[in-house]
């Protein structure tokens, strides 16, 4: 067997921690460092980067980042592979290139391109694609404007193709953040097309991994147990040729790795139990881990399916302006204060129905008889939305600040005025895999299709919601009161307009327990606002856990959203804190350990 691939991560979303990549390539032995830097709002704040600068639309902290470590990597043959090109992968190869002249180094960079679809719309539309909303079912002719950018999710074998003609850096534009470990793997490892389990298992890994100390401790509904949190170690996966994986880090490091912190970012951002990814279906319900030692985890198992003969694309638009403006309320009477406010405000602007969209949330932190005066403060948060930015720039902040001697008692606001903002609509969408070739434009110019993995035409994913009947349960006796939390962790993100949160228990009994409890009813019960929300449930047996995904809880995604948590990252951590009944049984049984 070929010896095992170390793969490590170095970012986890465009902002991380610039020195990961000079941690990752000092701190052990490496093969191959990647970073993930894209998400669906950091293409459109690369678009309107890129729509003041032509040449921009990349991560430009990614060469930051390879100025530090770029000349060891070559010097230990250590590959880089990320997906920093945003929507310039050639733009930012290019950049990288000069920066390797300036520094003395010899390096041979790749590019992966073919994601961008914008300029092809025309030409798929004329192909018969409808580009339809994957969540909402609308087509293009409803949408709130001309598209801005159109990205495919591309998979990982132009990435290996790059790999074996000799690149040591691979920029890429949209592919999946799994594809930063499916590529290498492939190219390592000779894998073919149809090696269903062992490409499932690198998307596996690359999913745990993605996120860089997510995987590590970072946000951990157990953070208490994790040491050194402070400062976590970012993540490596030892890749073996038979697809199983082992998540560690380097020694000395901060954080933990263990199946609680790989089963958490497991549940992250992610649907049914069949994962789609453009090379392969990874069956997230046959996983198995294992603690193999201190901070080491083997994940192994993973069955795969043939690729879905769709690949997802992003598309994002420019939905209007929004503005927003928070009242401090203090004290008695907080209701009555926020409906003054309200009435004051939009009389003076000319009512309500004057904008496309009023969002109004009143945020109850208050206490009564406070032992502090920030104890004794709520919030009025009030949002307006329109096409017309003079309707939500200042004209509505000064309306705002212009109540201020003439209202409620104890007036003031969090913010002077602001401007207005532009905001993003997301929008999801399916588009043959066929049409979709990966294009690689290897170091020495050359310029070569790869077909996508889909592209033979497989049959696609079609995730079926759950039946929400109860489970019968052998639980008997005494209940007791307490926080949900107590015997579950969470972990919950965006997927654009949905929300999904994983719950999971560290024993078998409890999670016979929790299967029984949280159907797709109580989950409502305890979360009301998705009351007239689709839900769907999915249970993860061999992870002791459960995965729901909220429908249309975010809106049309984060750039749009008004919700406090526009991306659902506190989801889980709320419903943990809500209070259940739990046997009595498994709360003597409790025990630590991750």
């Amino acid at each position: 067997m070929a010896r095992p691939l170390r793969i490590a991560n170095c970012s986890g979303f465009l902002g991380d921690r610039l020195d990961a990549a000079r941690e990752m390539v000092e701190g052990g032995p490496i093969d191959v460092l990647t970073g993930d830097y894209l998400a669906e709002l950091t293409m459109l704040i690369l678009w309107k980067a890129r729509a003041k600068d032509p040449g921009a639309g990349y991560a430009s902290t990614f060469l930051r980042q390879m100025e530090e470590v770029l000349g060891i990597c070559v010097d230990r043959k250590i590959r880089v592979v990320a997906n920093a090109g945003g929507l310039n992968p050639a733009g930012l190869a290019e950049r990288l290139r000069a920066l390797a002249d300036k520094l003395g180094i010899r390096v041979r960079i790749a590019h992966v391109e073919g994601d961008d679809l914008l300029p092809r719309l025309d030409e798929l539309a004329e192909a018969g694609v409808v580009l339809r909303n994957a969540d909402t079912g609308r087509t293009l002719d409803e949408a709130p404007s001309a598209p801005v950018t159109a990205n495919a999710y591309l998979g990982g074998f132009g990435i290996a193709r790059a790999l074996a003609e000799g690149a040591d850096v691979v920029v890429c534009g949209r592919v999946t953040d799994a594809s930063l470990v499916v590529g290498p793997a492939v190219w390592h490892f000779g894998w073919k097309r149809d090696d269903w389990d062992r490409l499932a298992g690198a998307v596996a890994a690359g999913h745990v991994i993605e996120c860089g100390p997510q995987a590590t401790g970072g946000n951990y509904s157990f953070f208490a147990e994790v040491p050194g949190l402070e400062h976590p170690g970012f993540p490596i996966a030892e890749v073996y040729e038979d697809g199983s994986i082992v998540i560690t880090k380097h020694p000395g490091t901060g954080g933990l790795v263990s199946v609680g912190t790989v089963t958490a970012q497991l549940l992250y951002e992610i649907g049914a139990a069949r994962y789609a990814n453009p090379d392969v279906v990874a069956r997230f319900d046959t996983i198995e881990l294992a603690q193999e030692g201190p901070d080491r985890v083997r994940l192994s198992g993973v069955r795969g399916e043939p690729a879905p003969g769709e690949t997802k694309v992003c598309l994002n638009f420019l939905g209007g302006f929004r503005n927003s403006m928070t009242f401090i309320l203090t004290g008695l009477d907080v209701e009555e204060k926020a409906a003054l406010a309200r009435r004051t405000l939009f009389a003076a602007l000319g009512g309500e129905s004057r904008f496309a969209e009023v969002d109004v949330r009143l945020i109850r932190s208050d206490k009564p008889d406070a032992a502090s005066n920030e104890e004794a403060t709520a919030l009025l948060r009030v949002t307006v939305k329109d096409p017309d930015p003079a309707k939500v720039g200042r004209s509505f902040a000064n309306a705002v600040i212009e109540m201020a001697l003439a209202s409620y008692p104890g007036f003031s606001c969090t913010t002077p005025p602001t401007n207005e903002t532009p905001y993003g609509v997301y929008w999801p969408a399916l588009v043959p895999a066929r049409l979709v070739p990966e294009v690689v434009v290897h170091h020495d110019g050359r310029r070569e299709e790869v077909a996508a993995g889909g592209a033979a035409g497989g049959s696609g994913v079609k995730a079926a919601a759950e039946a929400s009947s109860p489970i019968g349960s052998t639980f008997v006796g005494e209940v007791e009161k307490r926080p949900l939390g107590v015997l579950a962790g969470a972990r919950s993100g965006d997927k654009g307009g949905n929300a999904n949160v994983g719950f999971w228990t560290r024993d078998a009994r409890s999670f016979e327990w929790l299967q029984s409890f949280l159907t797709v009813e109580r989950l409502r019960a305890l979360l009301p606002e998705a009351r007239d929300l689709a839900i769907e449930r999915h249970p993860l047996p061999n992870l002791l856990a459960l995965n729901f995904v909220v429908h249309g809880l975010l809106g049309d995604g984060v750039a749009a959203s008004t919700r406090p948590d526009p991306q659902a990252k506190g989801l889980g951590e709320y419903l943990r804190s809500r209070v259940v009944e739990i046997p009595k049984e498994l709360l003597a049984a409790r025990s630590g350990g991750g």
